[in-house]
């Protein structure tokens, strides 16, 4: 083979020169290269941080650069070849993670290190990332006999193949549906952005007509405005039996085995290493103590949400039987009832509020918000690489020192996974000639493209999703820690990496936020006084209802992995119906399969873990709190949010990071105030 790029030390990664054949040797390369200087680090006779700790740490960027290109690229311009070597590459890091998790010569190094006299000398940092990496090893299995680490070996590559299969086959069960309607008359009801996407999404594919398809920016529009309700039917059941048995492609990339063998692994791996359930296994690593604190958590804020969300179905239900005339509400319903019943009490709709949010604006918006946060300002640099002409680089300066970047994909494309999230490029580290490496952040989202030469219109959902995704980045970004373990999101416990990232979305319902974010897409005038009030009105309609469905898919997860050693697809359906049971007001149907779709748990981080969402939303709110007590731009509150919680990464568990920031342990007082749940004494 000619010249590898993945093999060269570069400050971005060179996409315009990465194929697909360089993937598979490149990773083989570096993870040769790493166990023979690994082994060589194990078995020194005396060990301090810059004769271990640190070389390790530049073996694990080295494979990190190399690797995250390949899983962007995968994730952003999926290809068949470059599928194909993704899941090669994911064998042999897998089987590489394992051979040193497991490596007992190195763990011993370690141990060495933590009770050397040289330890008490290493800052809070150095510290912080030899515990979390001792307890790593423990969590390999590095103490398990010879036999049980083998198995623990086989477990994780084939849970690292299972997790890549069940996204392959979502991405695939998501492409493989599309409706083409031949003229409009179908389509009463949609707006006109909805309208030309669809028209755009059938010229992209040499047809004539509107072609409706299963990615987000299409099947939201349909299910909140089609005026069609067997159209909204049709699309909702081939959205809900994605990769399932049922539904117009049943059979097609079924996901239901992938989930039983998937659950069993995970069972039989937290067994192998002393743990009762995945979710003991699981917490292990986060702010929570037990799966049983998790529950109580969880049941807590749902018998606070549960009488209120009763009442807004049953709303619903009135407005649709008196006002709408159906004689009964179908889950294919609820998204279209909703909006004419926000629109007739509020008179507002995302739809009012696209012209107000073109996506340039609503990009320089958040720039200016988070500049006035923290005092750093963002310039875009036309001459990095990229990947795709919708891609956009940005420096982050402080001052005009530049201390960080980040990519920026907005819109959906074909081949492109769906959701919105934040990824890492580079970590912000020291590397071992003293030179400082500055992080990178990967930040995607699948906003409705731009059509016709106009700039994208965002709705006001989307607005908040890009503000959220940006305060991960931020998050990793603003980081002062220069050991690549507790760097950024490194070593955050996953029940508060949520905390920047909702934190953020605050500033999107403020008239001084809104103010910089939005302006009309003609005019450029503000938003006026009585689209905000309406706006602010509508936030927390049906918010109880919302919270609901978070919890019932924090519930299904939690109890997944912590009642059902090793579930059948039928038992996996059973729980969640009993779920359902407990905690959903809305109406169901015997064929929706949204496990099989539920990439969070089965194909992410969060097994186990989706519960965070509503632990980290604790956080985030009495954070936010702090701002609306002091000024929601008060440099001084600002400032200390960057330095105790976004500079300080993983150095100190999160729950002394929010206590630093906040003078006290958390609230759940503002959490259940911003999203208008009522106190139990007023229920």
């Amino acid at each position: 083979m000619s010249h590898n790029p993945l093999l060269d030390s570069c400050t971005l990664p060179p996409f315009e020169a990465i194929r697909p054949e360089h993937a598979v040797p490149a990773i083989e390369k570096i993870i040769a290269d790493n166990r023979t200087a690994i082994d060589a680090l194990a078995n020194q006779q005396t060990v301090t941080w810059d004769s271990l700790a640190a070389p390790l740490e530049a073996l694990d960027d080295r494979l990190s650069e190399a690797f995250s290109p390949v899983s962007h690229l995968n994730s952003t311009m999926n290809s068949d070849a470059l599928r194909d070597a993704y899941q090669q590459c994911l064998a042999l890091l897998s089987e590489y993670s394992t051979w040193v998790g497991q490596h007992t010569a190195l763990f011993q190094a370690f141990e060495r290190l933590a009770q050397s006299e040289d330890f008490a000398a290493l800052d809070e940092a150095q510290r912080k990332a030899v515990d979390n990496t001792l307890r790593n090893f423990r969590l390999a299995g590095v103490d398990l006999p010879s036999e049980q680490k083998r198995r623990y070996g086989e477990i994780q590559a084939r849970l690292s193949e299972l997790g890549n299969t069940f996204s392959n086959q979502l991405l695939d069960a998501t492409q493989a549906w599309h409706k083409t309607l031949p003229d409009a008359s179908r389509l009463a009801g949609l707006p006109e952005s909805a309208m030309e996407m669809l028209a755009a999404n059938a010229e992209a594919k040499d047809e004539s007509g509107y072609r409706i398809t299963l990615d987000v920016p299409c099947f939201l529009p349909i299910m909140t405005f089609a005026e069609d309700r067997e159209l909204r039917q049709e699309v909702y059941t081939a959205y809900v039996t994605r990769a399932s048995d049922q539904g117009p492609n049943a059979g097609a990339n079924d996901n239901a085995p992938v989930i039983e063998e998937i659950l069993a692994l995970r069972h039989e791996l937290a067994q192998l290493l002393g743990f009762a359930t995945y979710a003991d296994y699981s917490l292990e690593t986060k702010m929570a103590e037990s799966p049983g604190q998790v529950l109580g958590f969880l049941d807590d804020l749902a018998e606070r949400a549960l009488p209120q969300a009763r009442r807004d179905i049953g709303e619903l239900e009135t407005y649709a039987r008196d006002t709408l005339g159906m004689d009964e509400l179908a889950p294919w319903d609820i998204g279209f009832v909703s909006e004419k019943l926000r629109q007739a009490r509020y008179d507002i709709s995302q739809e009012q509020l696209r012209p107000y949010f073109p996506a340039p604006r609503a990009v320089d918006g958040l720039f200016r918000v988070v500049g006035k946060l923290y005092g750093i300002h963002m310039a875009e640099n036309p001459d990095a690489p990229r990947y795709h002409p919708d891609v956009r680089y940005f420096d982050v300066l402080d001052g005009d020192t530049p201390i960080a970047g980040f990519y920026l994909d907005l819109y959906a494309r074909e081949g492109k996974r769906g959701g919105a999230w934040m990824d890492v490029c580079r970590t912000r580290r020291q590397r071992e000639d003293g030179s400082l490496q500055l992080p990178v952040a990967y930040l995607t989202c699948n906003f409705t493209p731009p059509v016709g030469g106009k700039p994208a219109l965002l709705t006001h959902d989307e607005v908040l999703t890009l503000f959220h995704e940006f305060g991960h980045g931020l998050h990793h970004m603003l980081t002062r820690q220069t050991v690549a373990d507790v760097s950024g999101i490194s070593g955050v416990a996953w029940d508060a990496v949520e905390l920047p990232s909702q934190f953020m979305e605050n500033f999107c319902w403020e008239r001084e936020g809104l103010d910089l974010i939005a302006g009309h897409v003609d005019s450029g005038d503000k938003l006026p006084d009585a689209l905000l009030d309406k706006l602010q009105a509508a936030r927390n309609f049906q918010s109880a209802m919302q919270m609901m469905r978070q919890l019932e898919f924090s519930m299904f997860d939690l109890r997944l992995h912590h009642e059902l050693a090793t579930p059948s697809a039928a038992d996996v359906q059973a729980l969640l119906d009993a779920v359902r049971d407990q905690v959903s007001v809305v109406p169901s149907v015997d064929f929706n399969r949204f496990q099989n779709g539920f990439s969070h748990i089965f194909a992410g981080g969060y097994a186990a873990g989706y519960y965070s969402y509503k632990w980290a939303e604790v956080l985030s709110a009495d954070a936010y709190s702090a701002f609306e007590e002091a000024g929601i731009f008060d440099a001084e509150t600002g400032q200390r949010f960057r330095s105790e919680i976004l500079e300080r990464g993983g150095s100190r568990d999160a729950a002394e990071l929010f206590k630093a920031f906040r003078g006290r342990e958390p609230s759940i007082e503002p959490l259940l105030r911003h999203t208008g749940i009522e106190p139990r004494d007023a229920a």
